[in-house]
């Protein structure tokens, strides 16, 4: 199959091919132009088109974070991060408007190292960004932490450098102190991706190993979409795993579709973004 990668059994039989050029051509047929954008800087790492990372911008907001809806008038963790992970797609993460929205987010930490919602969201928060509610703040946290944590190493692999340190140590202690003995947590699914990428970097490799072995049981029930956004998690940030991405990459080809895209938790409308995560899951 043209453009495809083959994921192989212990004993080298070919157990699964994911055809990525038929994922590139379901992005360029449905993609919108950010979309595009990040397909081209996926494939080849080219610099996206200043308008692209404008039309990205257009909503971030004077504190440097962007709202939950197009209307809003306080700036969100989660809408934040969400943009946060557009621009690392199109290798502009650490640009001045990602540095903007960092900076934000690092000043929005509460003083007991987590992250919430303001209180004002409450009536629009989806469940994971519920404000007060625990498993929605251990999952911001983590999200927060781990974007934080993304920017170090994309700035410098080996972090003797982070302007965030302080805040992502005391993110990642909190998070580790809500652990469960055998690894799980008291929260959403894409909460353990997330921590698996904040502790490791932070040291704490043993609670990060104890999450990832979790995940790699959950691993065959999970949805396409968050397969691929646990595998782009756990290479983002220099995990070095070598057991939990090939079951990852199985996975994702069992779960392609005919037309080459893969279907989102959200419905159609983001299969685009759920075809483009796991095209980065697999590059």
């Amino acid at each position: 199959m043209c453009g495809g990668l083959r994921s192989t059994g212990s004993a080298g039989t070919v157990v699964t091919v994911i055809d990525i050029d038929a994922a590139i051509g379901y992005v360029v047929a449905h993609g919108d132009p950010v979309e595009r954008a990040r397909l081209s800087h996926i494939r080849t790492g080219q610099p996206p088109p200043p308008e692209t990372v404008e039309r990205i911008a257009a909503g971030q907001m004077p504190e440097g974070g962007w709202p939950a809806s197009a209307d809003g008038a306080i700036p969100s963790i989660d809408a934040t991060c969400f943009r946060l992970a557009e621009l690392d797609d199109i290798g502009a993460l650490t640009s001045p408007i990602g540095e903007r929205a960092l900076q934000w987010l690092a000043s929005a930490q509460r003083g007991d190292g987590t992250w919430q919602e303001h209180g004002s969201l409450a009536d629009l928060a989806p469940s994971w960004a519920l404000p007060g509610d625990p498993e929605a703040t251990l999952y911001l946290t983590s999200l927060a932490g781990f974007w934080l944590t993304a920017a170090a190493v994309a700035t410098d692999p080996f972090q003797t450098r982070s302007p965030y340190g302080e805040t992502v140590r005391s993110s990642a202690t909190w998070v580790v102190a809500q652990l469960r003995p055998d690894g799980s947590w008291p929260s959403f699914l894409a909460t353990g991706w997330y921590a698996a990428g904040l502790l490791h970097q932070q040291n704490f490799f043993y609670e990060s190993a104890r999450v990832q072995q979790v995940l790699g049981g959950r691993l065959p029930d999970m949805s396409p979409a968050d397969v691929a956004s646990m595998a782009v998690a756990l290479r983002r940030v220099n995990l070095g795993d070598d057991w939990l991405l090939p079951g990852a990459w199985k996975r994702l080809g069992e779960t392609q579709r005919p037309d080459g895209g893969w279907d989102s938790n959200e419905g159609p409308l983001f299969d685009v973004n759920a075809t483009l995560t796991a095209l980065r899951a697999v590059r």
